[in-house]
Formats: structure tokens, sequence, C-alpha cells
């Protein structure tokens, strides 16, 4: 039975104009509505008080989340007005006959939703912006301070090759949804890409569960009415071409379409591809490397002219520095803590500037000297204590995950 179909019919089925109806005013006010949503705050948190009695303080924004407490109080309002919007639609449009104009339109707009996404989640991983390597930090973290979500970025962060293949099919999928002729491929290739990224969302906790949601269920709504798919999946049966209907006839309106097409296809890959390449080049694997880049452990700790020793109850004396970020530092105590840093170098003077982070200074407190590259010493005050501290490198190109590769020969598994 074709309920919802991409080939002309003059008459609708009533509970395919519902249907319509429903999966129309819900995609177009969800997606409305994530973007509008904080200029209604008031109303919002007022349902929020009342119906769901949420006495917690909460942020619009979600900080980085997309599972925050505004977002599912959005899918709320989405969904009642779905409902009351469908119902009052139905009341007032029953007579018409069919909504086929109605919805290419709609499908062109899941379209141009589902494409954008896919380029910039593709491009994103070809880059390895959204998975970067295990920090120099986080070589030093046991498996169990890990967060399930911390673990997921850390998996999908070692290798670059299985992100430009994930990315690769995004981006594949989001291309082929471009035209109609390819756009059930496209969908079909989309809902299996972004089902995976749903579920590890799930079982990860990675906060963009909603969304990803909403991806597959688009990618799904464009699929389904194509549904030729049901003779080649279930019923192995030979198809005959596809007609899709088109409101527009003109030969001229479909060579304006390609072309518009086209070029904003080359500046939307293009401003994706500049943005993420400059952003990897600075911030990314190829970013160049700060100076006194790596893992130092602190083999002499003298504080106030008292040499500690490295017991692992101290919570002051320092056992790694870690350098990574320019212009930042991490500091891990004896007692596995981690204490942030600005770091701030100056190779002419041989001075460095430490301090809190959420502390402010223009001061260089230490000097640094460095006899060879595996050596380090500073010498300063932080916080009134006049500190002494020799380092070592650690090669963290040493460690298993950094030097294990890639064998095409295994006589037996290499876990640890």
């Amino acid at each position: 039975m074709e309920i919802l179909t991409q080939e002309y019919k003059e008459h609708w089925t009533k509970f395919s104009k519902v249907l319509f109806r429903t999966l129309f005013t819900y995609f177009l006010l969800y997606m409305l509505l994530m973007l509008l949503s904080p200029l209604f705050e008031t109303p919002y948190r007022w349902i929020g008080k009342t119906i769901f009695k949420i006495n917690y303080e909460y942020a619009v924004n979600g900080n980085g989340s997309g599972d925050h407490t505004f977002a599912y109080l959005n899918l709320f309002v989405s969904v009642n007005l779905t409902f009351l919007t469908t119902l009052i639609w139905t009341i007032l449009d029953r007579n018409r006959k069919s909504y086929n104009t109605l919805l290419y339109w709609f499908l062109v707009f899941l379209r141009i939703v589902l494409v954008v996404t896919m380029l910039i989640y593709g491009f994103v991983k070809i880059f390895k912006l959204q998975f970067p390597s295990a920090s120099l930090t986080h070589l030093l973290d046991p498996l169990s301070d890990f967060s399930p979500m911390g673990l997921a970025w850390t998996y999908m962060g070692f290798s670059k090759g299985f992100n430009v293949f994930v990315g690769f099919l995004e981006v594949l999928g989001g291309l082929l949804l471009i035209p109609r002729r390819t756009q059930t491929l496209g969908s079909f290739i989309t809902i299996g890409v972004m089902t995976q990224v749903a579920v590890m969302n799930f079982c990860y906790d990675i906060p963009v569960k909603l969304f990803s949601i909403h991806l597959v269920s688009m990618a799904l709504m464009i699929f389904a009415t194509d549904h030729r798919f049901l003779n080649v999946f279930i019923k192995n049966k030979a198809v005959d071409a596809y007609h899709y209907y088109h409101p527009f006839k003109s030969t001229k309106y479909h060579k304006v379409i390609f072309w518009i097409k086209s070029i904003g296809l080359f500046i939307l890959i293009s401003f994706i591809s500049f943005n993420f390449y400059t952003t990897e080049r600075n911030r990314g694997n190829n970013r160049k490397k700060p100076l006194h880049y790596g893992i130092w452990e602190a083999t002499s700790f003298v504080k106030n002219g008292d040499t500690l020793q490295p017991l692992i109850t101290d919570n002051f004396r320092w056992r790694y520095l870690i350098v990574d970020i320019k212009e930042e530092a991490t500091v891990k105590t004896m007692d596995d803590i981690k204490h942030h840093y600005k770091f701030i170098t100056d190779s002419v003077s041989q001075k460095i500037m430490v301090y809190k982070t959420d502390s402010e200074s223009n001061d260089y407190n230490f000097y640094y000297q460095s006899p060879n590259p595996e050596s380090l010493q500073l010498d300063g005050i932080l916080e009134s204590d006049t500190l002494h501290i020799i380092f070592s490198r650690k090669n963290h190109e040493k460690f298993n995950l950094n030097s294990r590769g890639f064998n095409w020969i295994n006589e037996r598994p290499y876990i640890k």
C-alpha cells in the first residue's frame, strides 16, 4: 500500500492525509523551535516548572549538550503543538483531495537539512576535528577515569583512517540526497550511518541522542516515499521506473535549479573545507606544537628548600607536567589530581609565566633551563612557594596506543 509517494496521486486516502499533516507539522515545528526556542524562554520555563515540577537550574543553550532540559521542553512543545495543529488542519482542510505539491516541498526541506548536516558531520571527521587523537593528559589517565563518552571519543580518535571512512560515508549520503533520482540511495546510506551514530549516542551516553534520532527519522521519511523498496527488498520483484511528481515542468526552470544546486554545493563544500582545514592546522593534530611539548616527569621536587619524596599521598608534589596546547599546561600531582595552568613561555629570556587558569597574572615567575631535549628544569615562585623542579621527558610515542601501529600479519591477538 502506497501511504505516501512522490508519484502524483489525485486522491489521497484519509490516513495518508492525516499522516502527512502530522509529519509535516512535527518536523517543521521541531526544526524551527530548535532554532527559535530561546525566544520563548519564559513560557518554556513556566511549562517546566508547572507541568514537570523542574526546580533545578538549567541553561537555554545546554552548554554543548543536545539533550539538555530545555531541549526536552522543546520536544514536549513540538509534540503537543503538532497534535493541536494537525487536528485544526484536518478539520479546516478535510475536503482537500491531496498534498502532492506540499509533499514535494516538504521533502526538499528535509533533503536540505540532511545534506547540510551530513556534509558538516562528514568533513569534521575527514579533517579529524570531531575525534582528535588522545591528548597527552589522556594518555596518563587510567581507563577507570574515562567517562563512557570520553572512551568513545578516544576510541574514535585513535584512527585517522576510520574517521575518514565514516566521514566519507556521511558525505556520500549527503551528496546522493541532492539529485532526486539518487535520493533513495542517499537516504538509505544516511539511515545506515546515522543509525550507527544514534546507537553509539545511546550506548555511550553521548548527548546528541535527540538530534541523531530526528536525522534518522528524516532519512526514513524520504526513503519510505519511494514505495519500490518493498518490492525490491521484501518481495524480490522487479520494479518500474519511478515517475517523480514535479510542480514545475519548464526545462528552463530545471536548468536554473541545476546551476543553483551546483554553485550552492561548491560554495558550501568550499566554506566547510576551508574552515575545517584552518581549524585543523591551528587546533588539530597537525597544529604547531608549543615549546616544551611533551610529558615531563618530575624526578626532583624541592619546595622552599625541602626535597619532597614521590609519595602517592602527597597532594602538592608534582608528578607530571604536561604541555600539549599552546600557552596551557596540566600538572598531575602525586595523588593523581589534575591542575590546569596558564603556561606562557618567553624563549628569549628563558622565562615562563605559570598561574592557575582561574586567576590572572602578568609576571614571569619561573626561569627554565633545558640542557638537552630530554631534560627540563624550572626555578621560580608559585603561590608564595619557592620551587626547584627537575623533569625528564617521558616518551609518549612508546606507549602501546601510539607504538603498536597496523599489522597485516598477527600470529596471535595483541590485546592489552
